[in-house]
C-alpha cells in the first residue's frame, strides 16, 4: 500500500436514524486495501434535497448508521496495492455512482442510496457504506477520476484555468447531462432541445451540450427569467415557453428547425406537462430522443408518426465512467468553462458541524449555484 501519513482518526458526520439530526463523531481514519484509496475530503456537494433524504421525507434507501455524501472533489492520501496509475498527492473528482465489478447492474450513489437490488445493497452495507462528509472517505479506485491539477487550478498566465477548488464542484451537475447527450449522439452543428432547461441539471444540459458543439441550443422552460438568463450565455441559446399548449410550443420550436435531437430531464412533477409531446413533434425525420428525467408516470406518444419518422429513444440514467473521462477531457480543454464566465457561482461554503445551515441553504440555492461541504 503507498500513502503519506494518516491521522489515527478523523470527523465524520453519521446519521443513526432519519428521525435524529446528524451526528459529528470522532472515529478511526479509514485505510486503503486492494481495489480502493483514501482521500482527504477538500469540498463534497449537497443536493437541494439533501435535508429531506436524510429526514426520511424522500424515502431513499440505505443502511444505518453510516457517513451521508455526494461526489466530492479530494486529494489522494493512500492507494491499495492494486493501484497501477493513482498515487497519493494526485487531484481527483470522487463519482458518486459506484458499481459491482463483478455486476454492473448493481448501482448505489454513494451516500444517497443503496439502490433496489440485493446485489447494490451488497455493495452500500459492506465496503462502500461511508460517504463524503468526512475528513477522509475510502472510495473504489475507478471511481477516483484525476483531474489536471495544473490545467485547472493553476493561474490564466501560466497556461491553466484560474478555477478554485470549490468551482470544481459543478463537475457533478454538468456530467450527469454529458452521459445522455452523449448516448444519443450529439454532433457539432446539431440543432438540440433542452428540457426543462431552467432546473440544475437542465441548465447544466445547455452548456454541455453547447460545448459539445451544438449549432443552437433551444432551452425550453417556464421560468421566464430563467430563460432570459440562460439566453444571455451565448448567441447559440433560443428558448421557448413550456405554455401547457401543446400546438403553441410545437410552432415555436419547428421556427427554429430543423431540429434533431431533444433532451429530456424532467422532474417527477412534470409527468403532465406538455412538452414531451410538443418536442417530440418537432422533431426531424430520423430525430433523437434522450430520457434523464425522474417522471414516474407513463408517457404517451405518437405511435404512427413516431414510427413513420424513424425517431430514436434512448434512456440514460447516471454516466459511464468512459463518458466521465470524456467530460473531464471536455472541462480541461477549456470549451465548457465554469465560474462566474459561465454563468456558474459557488452558493456557500460550510464546516461539517454547520450542516443544518449548508442543507438549508442548498434547499434555496439557485440552479446555477453548487453549495458544499468543506470538511
Amino acid at each position: 500500500m503507498s500513502q503519506t501519513t494518516l491521522p489515527e482518526t478523523h470527523r465524520i458526520l453519521q446519521l443513526t436514524s432519519t428521525s435524529e439530526p446528524l451526528q459529528l463523531k470522532i472515529v478511526p481514519t479509514p485505510q486503503a486495501g486492494p481495489g480502493s484509496a483514501v482521500v482527504k475530503v477538500l469540498v463534497a456537494g449537497i443536493l437541494s434535497y439533501s435535508a429531506d433524504i436524510y429526514n426520511g421525507k424522500r424515502q431513499y434507501p440505505f443502511p444505518k448508521p453510516f457517513v451521508p455524501g455526494s461526489s466530492a472533489i479530494g486529494r489522494i492520501v493512500a492507494v491499495g496495492p492494486d493501484a497501477t496509475t493513482l498515487a497519493p498527492g494526485q487531484l481527483v473528482f470522487l463519482d458518486c455512482t459506484i458499481r459491482g465489478r463483478d455486476n454492473s447492474e448493481a448501482v448505489i450513489l454513494s451516500g444517497i442510496s443503496e439502490g433496489f437490488t440485493e446485489a447494490s445493497k451488497k455493495l452500500m452495507h459492506g465496503e462502500w457504506r461511508d460517504s463524503t462528509y468526512a475528513e477522509y472517505t475510502k472510495f473504489p479506485l475507478e471511481n477516483c477520476i484525476p483531474l489536471n491539477e495544473q490545467r485547472l487550478l493553476g493561474p490564466v498566465d501560466a497556461g491553466g484555468l484560474g478555477y478554485c477548488v470549490e468551482d470544481l464542484m459543478h463537475i457533478s451537475k454538468l456530467v450527469v447531462p454529458y452521459g445522455g447527450l452523449n448516448d444519443i449522439g450529439l454532433k457539432p452543428g446539431e440543432t438540440v432541445i433542452i428540457a426543462p432547461a431552467t432546473g440544475p441539471f437542465g441548465s447544466a444540459a445547455v452548456r454541455v451540450a453547447l460545448a459539445m458543439g451544438a449549432g443552437r441550443v433551444i432551452a425550453m422552460g417556464r421560468n421566464e427569467t430563467m430563460l432570459h438568463k440562460l439566453s444571455t450565455l451565448d448567441t447559440r441559446i433560443s428558448t421557448v415557453r413550456i405554455t401547457g399548449n401543446e400546438k403553441t410550443e410545437t410552432d415555436a420550436l419547428k421556427e427554429l428547425g430543423p431540429i434533431d435531437v431533444f433532451f429530456d430531464i424532467s422532474p417527477f412533477m412534470a409527468a403532465n406537462s406538455t412538452h414531451f409531446k410538443s418536442a417530440i413533434a418537432a422533431l426531424r425525420h430520423s430525430g433523437r430522443i434522450s430520457l434523464m428525467g425522474g417522471v414516474y408516470a407513463d408517457i404517451s406518444f405518437p405511435y404512427l408518426s413516431f414510427m413513420h419518422r424513424n425517431l430514436t429513444m434512448k434512456g440514460t440514467w447516471m454516466f459511464s465512467r468512459e463518458q466521465m473521462f470524456g467530460f473531464v477531457k471536455l472541462l480541461e480543454s477549456g470549451l465548457l468553462p465554469l465560474g462566474e464566465k459561465n454563468g456558474l457561482s459557488v452558493g456557500g461554503k460550510f464546516g461539517l458541524e454547520e450542516w443544518e445551515e449548508a442543507f438549508e441553504k442548498a434547499r434555496i440555492a439557485g440552479a446555477e449555484e453548487v453549495v458544499a461541504i468543506v470538511p
